[in-house]
């Protein structure tokens, strides 16, 4: 029954809230304490018994009674950390009022009237302390109060917070006998040794508490809140826009930068759930501590957020807390987070141990990025040894699941973008000739072969029989192809078919003929084969071989038709209905047992849009790979052979990038292909090694299968592995490596992916729900 009541009153203080005229005072604490000393409401109550409409309506009609409620709520969890929470009933008020400020903060964003609210000062709160001394009568307004040393409201929320994060017997263990009494000790408490977790900067993995860990929780739902504001601005063009939230948060004014940042990551990176090291063991249990990893995935993501172009600052010393971090580094940004995340250097911290299909892997593959990009010693670490492989594995089954789903084309790119990275890097290229033999349950033909061929499968599926938003990625999946291609030794009959089905697909005339830009994909795959044909001939028979029996499309693209008529034909095709591309000559086989084909989102399903994303010449920079194997910038160097040489990329990149976007099924008319067009780059398509290999290959094929009547493939292939091309060949061509570069463009994706995410993943309860969000669009499949 008292629960009941509890409601009952909790209800009736919103009632009086959005029915008073006239301001209630500050003072009245007989009013204010209903919300949250006599209560034992859960967020989930919070957000029923306090409607949106009633806080607009609040906002809009009693603005001053809004504003106290935001004061009174964020006082008492000052108080709350100043006291240290030793009794229940300080616990409980810190919990009421982390929920109705996590429920009323959205309302205050989305009106930028609203917006600069928690930045206004409160009369007495000195930045000496946190306290919110003398807090009396309605807010004043941003820039009313004299005191120029008076902290804004959010910075004392923020570090109220912070303190209440590590707060012993609250969110984390005391190491005392008896509790501690003085607020001077809680001030004086090294957050440091009460880190949440072990793994980076703490040996001590503390005892798991339930109570604790639910508690951390909604006060990570609050701060993610806090850090919501983002999602009420529309995407800009210019992406260093600072969020002040996040600026502070993770500033040298927070004394907990550091031990947070470590509980942080290390939760998630120590995250074994129910399995005790033992992989796919998670079918048969549940798991409680997954909601405040996930929830700690998504602070660690947002308090990255940061551009990388950002100017520097010294950082702070961490040397006596034993952190893994490199001290010798230079100065890195004011964001401290992104600062430490930098510098961590053993090796032992670095990878996630979970193998579990966790619902949270969207905000694992972000930190993942955040990892790889900020840190180039944990990019080094992932791809010296053949860890990066574990983490090829799972991002390749989501994309194959993801593929038919339009409601996850941000994971796919998400997914894509990692690769990219990845294949930047030589030690990527030659880790994917390790045996694959895992067989996670995909529906790809099964094969035999190497973690290449499974890529190279799989990416196939991708182009195949995804669905059309994915065609902007495909220009990505075969530049990823391109720079692994030097390095892969043998590849399967299975994924040899499936790069010759791709050609034989993309340079048939109506598709090449669709759009500006289509004949790119053709060059990519006219490198990839050039690539293994100088670089790996030797253990590649089996490409060669599919070479030799596609040879025909190599001499139609030899001798592509460039006159009016053919085009006037070709046009014709393409104003028919829209098809994908042909499957004909992909023979797919069986399917790997267990898996299950890739379907579509249901009806109905909530998915966020997202901003364009780059062109891949505004992705990547062209790298030329050197005879001793370091890389050397070919930024302004024009290299011959290479897919973004063509005259076509004069046009302006907008231009083509839109052109691509509006898919080989356009029939806007905005684009025409000319003879001039078409010759300006059919002269420039590297077929001459493959034209050569025909050359000496094709005639002593046909002249073994005569004289021995041959018929068995086996025995041609047999040949071919001791075939030899040395001197017969051109001289062997640079290697060429895009690597993925940081621009304005990708932070700006990453940041409205990243929040939209977040909004779809936060339902219970739904803090963003119904609110007026502008990064993004909330659109229904």
């Amino acid at each position: 029954m008292g629960s009941a009541d509890s409601k009952l009153n909790f209800r009736k203080a919103v009632i009086q809230l959005t029915t008073k005229t006239q301001p209630v005072e500050a003072t009245d604490d007989a009013f204010w304490d209903q919300f949250w000393a006599d209560t034992a409401t859960s967020v989930q109550d919070v957000f029923a018994l306090v409607p949106a409409a009633e806080i607009r309506a609040v906002r809009e009609e009693s603005p001053s009674n809004l504003a106290t409620l935001c004061y009174k709520a964020v006082e008492k969890l000052v108080q709350g950390a100043e006291s240290g929470c030793h009794s229940e009933k300080e616990r409980q008020i810190v919990l009421n009022c982390s929920r109705l400020l996590t429920r009323v903060l959205p309302y205050i964003f989305e009106d930028p009237d609203w917006r600069g609210f928690f930045w206004s000062t409160v009369p007495g709160a000195g930045r000496g302390g946190p306290q919110l001394r003398g807090l009396c009568g309605p807010c004043p307004k941003q820039g009313e109060d004299d005191d120029e040393n008076a902290r804004p409201l959010a910075e004392s929320l923020l570090l109220a917070i912070a303190d209440l994060l590590f707060c012993p017997d609250f969110t984390v263990q005391s190491h005392r006998r008896s509790t501690v009494d003085s607020a001077e000790d809680i001030h004086s408490l090294d957050s440091c040794e009460y880190i949440w977790e072990a793994g980076v900067g703490f040996a001590h993995s503390p005892q798991p508490n339930y109570i604790h860990d639910m508690n951390r929780m909604e006060l990570l739902k609050l701060l993610l809140t806090c850090f919501s504001e983002a999602m009420y601005l529309p995407p800009a063009p210019d992406s260093s826009s600072i969020n002040p939230w996040v600026q502070f948060f993770c500033s040298t004014e927070n004394r907990h930068a550091l031990p947070l940042f470590t509980s942080l990551l290390n939760t998630v990176c120590a995250y074994d759930p129910v399995g005790y090291g033992i992989p796919y063991n998670h079918l048969l249990f549940s798991d409680y501590r997954e909601p405040l990893v996930e929830e700690a995935a998504q602070v660690l993501i947002v308090t990255l957020d940061h551009d990388s172009a950002t100017s520097a600052s010294p950082t702070v010393d961490g040397t006596t807390t034993g952190t893994a971090m490199d001290d010798a580094d230079p100065p890195g940004p004011e964001n401290l987070f992104v600062n430490y995340l930098s510098r961590i250097h053993r090796e032992e911290t670095y990878l996630p141990n979970s193998t579990k299909k966790i619902q949270f892997h969207q905000e694992l593959l972000v930190l993942f990025w955040k990892l790889c990009d900020f840190n180039k010693k944990f990019l080094f670490f992932v791809l010296k040894s053949s860890d990066v492989l574990d983490i090829l594995v799972p991002i390749l089954y989501f994309l194959n699941d993801a593929r038919a789903d339009q409601s996850r084309v941000g994971l796919m790119h998400i997914g894509v973008f990692i690769l990219l990275l990845l294949s930047g890097e030589r030690n990527f290229g030659v880790r994917l000739n390790k045996p694959y033999s895992v067989r996670v349950p995909m529906d790809i033909p099964v094969f035999t072969g190497t973690h290449a061929d499974l890529l190279i499968v799989v990416f196939h599926k991708i182009i195949t029989s995804g669905h059309q938003r994915l065609q902007p990625l495909f220009d990505c999946l075969l530049t990823i192809v391109v720079n692994v291609s030097p390095y892969l030794k043998s590849l399967s009959m299975v994924a040899a078919n499936k790069l010759l089905h791709l050609l034989e697909a993309f340079s048939t005339t109506w598709f090449l003929f669709s759009a500006a830009q289509n004949h790119h994909l053709v060059f990519f795959l006219l490198e990839v084969f050039n690539n293994i044909i100088q670089y790996q001939f030797d253990g590649n028979s089996n490409l060669v071989y599919a070479i030799i029996r596609k040879r025909s499309v190599f001499h139609q693209l030899a001798n592509l038709p460039t006159d009016p008529p053919a085009i006037h034909k070709a046009l014709q095709r393409r104003r028919r209905p829209p098809e994908p591309l042909s499957r004909a000559g992909s023979q797919e086989g069986a399917s790997m047992e267990g898996s299950r084909p890739a379907v579509p989102a249901e009806p109905g399903t909530l998915k966020t849009s997202l901003v364009a994303t780059p062109g891949i010449d505004k992705l990547t920079e062209k790298s030329q790979v050197s005879e001793d194997g370091t890389l050397r910038s070919l930024e302004s160097a024009p290299q011959q052979s290479s897919a973004e040489d063509s005259p076509a990329t004069e046009e302006p990149s907008q231009a083509w990038r839109e052109q691509r976007r509006l898919s080989s099924a356009s029939a806007s008319g905005q684009w025409s292909p000319t003879s001039e067009w078409i010759l300006s780059w059919k002269s420039k398509l590297p077929l001459q090694t493959i034209m050569r290999l025909l050359q000496v290959l094709v005639p002593q094929v046909e002249k073994i299968c005569i004289d021995k009547g041959l018929t068995d493939e086996s025995e041609i292939l047999r040949f071919l592995q001791h075939g030899t091309l040395v001197g017969l060949l051109p001289v062997p061509h640079p290697i060429l490596i895009r690597k993925y570069q940081a621009n304005s463009g990708t932070a700006m994706w990453f940041r409205t992916y990243m929040w939209g995410v977040i909004y779809l993943r936060n339902v219970d309860p739904p803090v963003w729900y119904d609110t007026d969000v502008k990064l993004f669009e909330i659109q229904r499949v």
